[in-house]
């Protein structure tokens, strides 16, 4: 009985987590693509490329958090699991601490880093006081999460990550707001940084006050951090795996844009964010709506029933897969017209970077998954696979962009994913955590690899005979996004249905809940 109020109350958070993330998701989805036009068209495409390069610039800065979070995470799950309200109180006080000293660590290496911003910007049109105020600016912003912010990963690890995502978006969303104002009645670049930061400073002050009541027995001090740390050894042990499980997928994040600038130039910075605007946003989407099960993963792996979570685990493979397939098709068919109704034909980029970052989407989609369970099975001891694949991204990056720009970038891209992310973290999951052969694993895999393609191939055989230009106006696009969303949504759900036992598994569940 006691198990069934757990689970129920696991799938109620999970629920609650991915309703709350989607109405944001669509909210600033719609905001995002007038805010990108209106910033565009009145700050131009040089300023909101040097504000990504500077941020990007910010985020290696960050590099010294990487883990503590995702480990205290992992620590808080047992004690919040049995409801120790004294030992959370602990944890959390070791955080604050850690996270004290990281922010003392950043803002040093924040003031190194601003003296060679003459040297990383030397042919820029802006002049050095916008982009120094800019700089310390975001700077700024993100030292509030470490002095002020810490807290919210209690939340996280609670399921209750609904909270910081309604009190955070909402502030994005009045921000974007008013940014907008100002870019489209000021032009002022100055103004645009200054609402940035405020809103920051704003949101800290609202999330500490919701956290307060969500947890009004919390006691975190972080004066104590120090002493309590040394009762909580696991944390740096998994904090150091984790800090180094990031750098892969963090390098190749934030270098994308800073190689694009290197090679070739902030514009096309710019119209390369014009596009992972949209894929990222996609990502956040399904983020929003399958990453609510993470700490659910957590849970259900510490009941410890292996049949149960090895049919989760294909569950979720599954609806990751259909949601991947759905979206990269839509995407393929439907984004270069999109672009050219949104802000002009001169910022479509070539079919090649598409199909690349719609590989890169896909493979980011499915691998959450493996993650989620790896962590789950506190599995991160493999500190050497980030390194690997940070590496191989580097190399082929920079010698594929010398000579391809873009397009070589986002091979190195794909180059590391499929080698580290596609081969190794599969097979470290099946061997140490499941403790099943990976050759099950390969052949569901390679099952549902097989579905994909052949969907998107019967669903391009379909949509050739669609007579709707989606170029000539919004009406003639909307139209043809229903018609291709839909054609591929029931091509890949039917083969699907039939060929994965996932995805019956996974819909059965659905029908139980709707029905009960």
């Amino acid at each position: 009985m006691e198990q069934q109020v757990v689970h129920e109350s696991r799938v109620k958070k999970s629920l609650l987590n991915a309703r709350v993330n989607l109405i944001f998701y669509f909210l600033t989805l719609a905001l995002s693509f007038f805010s990108r036009k209106i910033f565009l068209d009145t700050l131009g495409a040089d300023f909101v490329g040097l504000t990504g390069t500077l941020q990007n610039l910010l985020g290696f800065l960050n590099l010294a958090e990487l883990g503590i979070g995702s480990a205290i995470g992992y620590v808080l799950y047992k004690p919040l699991f049995d409801h120790d309200e004294s030992k959370i109180n602990e944890i959390i006080s070791v955080f604050g601490y850690l996270y004290r000293w990281i922010g003392f660590i950043i803002l040093g290496a924040g003031l190194i880093l601003a003296c060679f911003l003459p040297l990383i910007f030397p042919d820029t049109k802006f002049e050095m006081g916008i982009i120094f105020f800019a700089y310390f600016s975001f700077l700024t912003s993100s030292l509030i999460g470490y002095f002020a912010n810490y807290k919210q990963t209690l939340l996280g690890a609670d399921q209750r990550n609904y909270v910081v995502t309604a009190y955070f978006q909402t502030a994005t969303i009045i921000k974007t707001l008013i940014q907008m104002a100002s870019a489209y009645y000021m032009g002022s670049y100055y103004l645009w940084v200054v609402i940035e930061l405020v809103f920051g400073i704003i949101y800290s002050f609202i999330l500490n006050w919701k956290i307060n009541q969500v947890y009004p027995w919390l006691r975190s001090e972080v004066r104590l951090g120090k002493q309590l740390f040394k009762k909580y050894p696991e944390v740096m042990k998994y904090t150091k795996q984790l800090f180094v499980h990031k750098i892969g997928g963090f390098a190749q994040f934030q270098l994308t844009p800073i190689l694009t600038y290197t090679f070739i130039s902030l514009q096309l910075v710019a119209y390369y964010g014009n596009y992972t605007i949209i894929t990222d946003k996609l990502n956040l989407f399904v983020l929003n709506f399958l990453n609510s099960t993470g700490a659910g993963v957590g849970n259900l792996i510490a009941e410890g029933n292996q049949n149960k979570i090895q049919r989760v685990y294909w569950e979720l493979i599954a609806i990751r897969f259909l949601i991947g397939g759905i979206i990269v098709f839509a995407v393929s068919q439907l984004l270069p017209a999109f672009i050219s109704l949104w802000l002009g034909p001169e910022y479509i980029l070539s079919n090649t970077v598409l199909y690349l970052l719609l590989i890169i989407f896909l493979i980011n989609i499915v691998r959450g998954v493996t993650e989620q369970f790896l962590f789950g099975f506190g599995l991160f001891y493999d500190v050497w696979a980030p390194f690997v694949e940070a590496v191989i991204f580097v190399i082929v990056a920079i010698i594929c962009g010398h000579f391809w720009g873009l397009k070589g970038i986002l091979l190195g891209n794909i180059s590391s994913l499929m080698i580290i992310i596609l081969l190794w973290k599969p097979y470290f999951l099946f061997t140490k955590g499941f403790k099943i052969p990976v050759y099950r694993y390969w052949i569901n895999w390679l099952k549902y690899l097989l579905i994909l393609i052949f969907s998107l191939g019967l669903s391009a055989l379909v949509t050739k005979y669609i007579a709707i230009d989606p170029f000539k106006g919004w009406s003639e696009w909307i139209l043809y996004a229903c018609v291709v969303t839909i054609v591929v949504t029931v091509i890949e759900l039917c083969l699907l249905f039939l060929f994965s036992q996932g995805m019956r598994d996974c819909l059965n569940r659905i029908l139980k809940k709707w029905t009960s």
